[in-house]
């Protein structure tokens, strides 16, 4: 199963006179992973290469460097750490020694693997996204119990009749929360799967 960084994580290693910084930070979103790079984008140096994976979406840029000698070798490392959801940015600052192509792909690679090995991670769980509503009278009690369950709210609209939640939970677990649901409702509520989530 795949796994995910809790944290910004950062490595740091010298080669042939090159600084390499690795930058890898969990993403949820396309747009997290741009914010992410260009929030830490260094345009002091020599190069800014990076990669990023969420979910079947990925995309990786060599900044300049010989193709497929930078941002592929990042994007594989992330792939060979079955990490998801996380961008890696590796900033090289050129020390005056050529590495060659091969030299190149074994730093970005390298570097990038070595980060993403030693950051804190946690496993992705498969998700569901449902949406239910629930009388306002029954709302603190099954918002307590479906929390205690495992459950996340996503969202919540407040209308004349009650609540209706958006909740993000695990898909194993969909079959025992509709079931806990019903029951804390007695019936009254309306319980819809809309999609899974990895």
């Amino acid at each position: 199963m795949p796994s995910t960084l809790i944290a910004l994580s950062r490595h740091e290693v010298d080669i042939r006179k090159s600084r390499f910084l690795v930058l890898a930070a969990p993403v949820g979103t396309v747009q997290a992973a741009q914010d992410f790079l260009a929030a830490h984008h260094d345009p002091q140096a020599t190069h800014n290469c990076w990669a990023w994976q969420i979910g079947d979406q990925y995309r990786f840029h060599d900044d300049g460097e010989p193709g497929g000698t930078a941002g592929r070798p990042i994007l594989q490392a992330i792939q060979s750490q079955d990490c998801d959801r996380v961008a890696v940015l590796v900033i090289r600052w050129y020390g005056g020694i050529k590495l060659g192509t091969g030299g190149l792909a074994r730093a970005y690679g390298g570097s990038a693997a070595e980060c993403l090995r030693l950051a804190d991670k946690q496993l992705l769980r498969e998700e569901s996204l449902v949406r239910c509503t629930c009388p306002y009278a029954d709302m603190d009690r099954v918002q307590a119990r479906l929390l205690a369950a495992g459950a996340q709210i996503d969202a919540a609209v407040f209308d004349a009749q009650g609540v209706v939640w958006d909740l993000r939970c695990a898909k194993a677990d969909v079959p025992v929360m509709e079931s806990l649901y019903m029951d804390q409702t007695r019936g009254q509520g309306s319980w819809t799967v809309l999609s899974a989530l990895l």
